[in-house]
């Protein structure tokens, strides 16, 4: 008869984190996974030493099932809270459809319910979560026209490999504010890390900020900023830009940015719908969790 090992720690176990990264590369082809994971390590952000694995292993050493479980720091209607967030879930697919994400999700369950009120996770995929208590909560982008002729340069992308920018994108990691009252993230270096790693970076010296941004054709797209004190206004940080901007789009609530937006129901690329597991203050209001904080 088949037994079945399950494993809590990648710290016990060495092997565990390169037979997960090749799991999640052949469950999610395309996304890259274990080259993100691998980038984010370069640059200090490490996976294993955040994420607590719930792993089931048959006798053949064979990784069947996986799900994650992060701790994360928010704000969430003014209280600071630690939420958890579930990753990283799939199945073997020679293993699937025979009840180990059921078995697996059962033991994340077990162990959350005793340490968070609050789960959180994104997905394409809400059937999956629903009968599990999880819930889709909607989110709201924010948008607003604005006439800027680009005339300052206040503005530096960030180059991953110099190694005076990866200790300045550390400091303000560790030393980040939430950008929202109402949902906001504070330091979690490794999530941040492996979600922009590869996308810009740009700091602004002037308000010691650093901010994922996009910008074609006229319209700004940020989606986070990461600053030690958000004592500056969304048009304090407009102004240093130097391309022209003629609109703007917000990721996350711009409750503390004192600027007029409109919000716009929300859909995410690839349909990442935002689930919610247990009390979350902010059901009913406009938000949208940041790129950088989703898993």
């Amino acid at each position: 008869m088949q037994t079945y090992k399950f494993k809590r720690s990648f710290a016990l176990d060495s092997t565990l984190s390169p037979r997960l990264f090749n799991l999640l590369d052949s469950a999610f082809p395309g996304l890259g996974i274990n080259e993100l994971a691998k980038q984010a390590r370069k640059l200090g952000g490490v996976w294993e030493h955040v994420s607590t694995p719930f792993a089931r292993i048959d006798d053949n050493g064979t990784l069947i099932a996986h799900i994650g479980v992060l701790e994360i720091p928010m704000r969430i209607m003014g209280a600071d809270v630690i939420v958890g967030g579930i990753h990283a879930v799939c199945t073997h697919p020679e293993y699937r459809r025979r009840g180990y994400y059921r078995e697996v999700m059962k033991e994340v369950l077990d162990y959350c319910d005793k340490r968070y009120d609050t789960l959180l996770l994104t997905t394409d995929q809400p059937g999956l979560y629903q009968p599990f208590g999880f819930r889709v909560i909607p989110e709201h982008s924010f948008k607003a026209k604005y006439n800027s002729l680009g005339s300052v340069n206040g503005m530096r992308s960030l180059d991953i490999s110099d190694s005076d920018d990866v200790k300045l994108i550390h400091r303000l990691l560790e030393t980040r504010t939430t950008v929202s009252n109402i949902v906001g993230v504070f330091s979690h270096k490794a999530l941040f890390l492996v979600n922009e790693c590869t996308k810009p970076l740009y700091y602004f010296p002037n308000l010691d900020t650093l901010a994922c941004l996009e910008i074609h054709n006229q319209q700004l797209k940020l989606f986070d900023l990461v600053t030690p004190e958000l004592n500056f206004t969304l048009q304090a940080l407009l102004e240093q830009i130097p391309q022209a901007i003629a609109e703007v789009l917000i990721y996350f609530s711009p409750d503390c940015l004192q600027f007029a937006m409109q919000a716009v129901a929300e859909i995410f690329e690839g349909d990442s719908l935002l689930m919610v597991r247990g009390t979350f203050a902010a059901e009913h209001q406009q938000f949208t969790l940041p790129r950088s904080a989703r898993c």
